[in-house]
């Protein structure tokens, strides 16, 4: 069974939870206490963990522990995903780095630009190849993900050569969203209107 997008964001969202509860030295936690932690009720909680299949809750909450590892069985695939990013500016290096201090089954192993001053580099841990190997380099490394993380102006650029290196999943992070036909997974992520919202509702709330 595939799981609901909005399930499967909040079931990462726990895990980290529950990973700070763990190294806090917190053994047990109550659902109530999960949905506190992110603003959501103790029935969301227990409705997520039901489509899953985990009910352990016992007198003293869910054991932290094992209900980390049980969310890490469904979101994880058994081998480690290797992701690459396409764009080493501050926001590419930014995202490298604290993606890649975190232990999680996903790594990103390479990064690519056309900057000539970038490329041959390690930046953020990560040797940076031209964007004119870039096919060719997916294969050899066994990529299956990108971060897109490029100008506005040239992302549209980028989904033909996605497409033929056979990436099946992409996280853009530029203000233009990229299209790609089924079977690649896309989350077009626009900063700027993400905080323009929170600016409005801010304002709204001063108002």
């Amino acid at each position: 069974m595939t799981l609901p997008e909005k399930t499967v964001e909040r079931l990462s969202e726990y895990r980290r939870s529950l990973a700070d509860c763990a190294d806090g030295g917190i053994t047990h936690i109550f659902s109530h206490v999960l949905a506190g932690l992110h603003g959501i009720t103790a029935v969301q909680v227990r409705r997520d963990l039901m489509l899953i299949g985990f009910s352990s809750d016992t007198k003293k909450g869910y054991d932290v522990r094992v209900l980390a590892d049980f969310i890490s069985s469904i979101l994880d695939s058994p081998v480690p995903a290797n992701i690459a990013i396409i764009g080493m500016g501050h926001l590419g290096r930014a995202i490298t780095k604290y993606f890649n201090s975190k232990d999680l089954k996903l790594k990103i192993i390479a990064a690519f630009d056309v900057d000539p001053a970038k490329v041959g580099r390690e930046i953020a841990g990560v040797e940076c190849h031209d964007m004119g190997c870039f096919e060719r380099m997916v294969g050899e490394l066994d990529i299956n993900m990108v971060v897109v993380s490029t100008p506005r102006d040239v992302a549209g650029e980028l989904v033909l050569p996605i497409i033929n290196a056979g990436i099946k999943g992409v996280l853009n992070f530029t203000s233009r969203p990229l299209n790609f036909p089924r079977g690649i997974v896309v989350e077009n992520h626009d900063i700027t209107t993400m905080l323009e919202k929170v600016a409005y509702f801010v304002k709204e709330g001063e108002e």
